[in-house]
C-alpha cells in the first residue's frame, strides 16, 4: 500500500497569502486600489488551503482510495492526464461513464510516481486514449515472444570460416600445435632454463 499525502508547503503558502490579503485589505481602508490585490491574495489563499485539505490517496493492489471513495482498478476504463503535474489532475472514467477527478497536491516527484502507478495498475483502462497493452509496449503476447528465435550474427566471412574449419581439422588430426622435432624440444628446454 502507498499513501499520498498533500505537500505541507500548500498550507504555508496559503497562510502567507492570507496574511498578505489582510495587509492589503488594511491598506485598502485608506487607499482603495489596494483592495484589488487583497481580493486576489484572498482567492489565492482559499485555493491553496483547499488544495492542502484534499483527502489522502491510498493505492492498494485491488483498488485506490481517494478519501473515503474506493474505486476498484477493474472499474477504471480511462486514465486521462491534464497538463497539470503539480498539483496533479487526472480524469478517471469508470465503467458506467462516471467521471472522477483525482487531484493530488503533492511534490513533483510524488505526483509523477502517482501518475505512473495509476497508469500501471489500471490494466483495463485506456491511457490517454491508447489501449493499456499498446501504451506499455506489450504488443506481442508471451507465446509469440517465445517463438521468435534470437538472431544469429556473422562474425567471420564465409572464406574465413572455411579457413578456421580447415585449421581446426588439421589440429585435430595432428593432436598438437607447432613442430615436434628435436629442435623444438631443445628450444623449449632453453626457454625453461632462461626462465630460471
Amino acid at each position: 500500500m502507498s499513501r499520498y499525502v498533500p505537500a505541507r508547503y500548500y498550507v504555508s503558502f496559503g497562510i502567507v497569502a492570507l496574511a498578505l490579503a489582510g495587509f492589503s485589505a488594511w491598506l485598502g481602508v485608506s487607499w482603495s486600489p489596494a483592495l484589488f490585490p487583497a481580493a486576489m491574495f484572498f482567492l489565492t489563499a482559499a485555493l491553496l488551503l483547499s488544495l492542502a485539505a484534499r483527502p489522502i490517496i491510498s493505492v492498494h493492489d485491488q483498488h485506490i482510495e481517494i478519501g473515503k471513495q474506493i474505486i476498484p482498478w477493474q472499474d477504471i476504463r480511462r486514465v486521462d492526464r491534464t497538463g497539470w503535474i503539480s498539483p496533479l489532475a487526472v480524469k478517471l472514467t469508470l465503467f458506467d461513464e462516471e467521471t472522477v477527478w483525482l487531484v493530488y497536491p503533492g511534490e513533483v516527484d510524488a505526483c509523477k510516481h502517482l501518475l505512473r502507478t495509476l497508469r500501471q495498475m489500471a490494466s483495463c483502462a485506456k491511457i490517454d486514449g491508447i489501449p493499456y497493452r499498446q501504451y506499455w509496449g506489450e504488443m506481442l503476447g508471451a507465446q509469440e515472444a517465445r517463438r521468435l528465435a534470437s538472431p544469429r550474427y556473422r562474425v567471420l566471412r564465409p572464406e574465413d570460416e572455411e579457413e578456421v574449419e580447415r585449421l581446426y581439422f588439421l589440429l585435430k588430426t595432428v593432436g598438437h600445435i607447432g613442430p615436434t622435432g628435436p629442435e623444438s624440444r631443445n628450444s623449449s628446454r632453453q626457454n625453461s632454463g632462461d626462465e630460471r
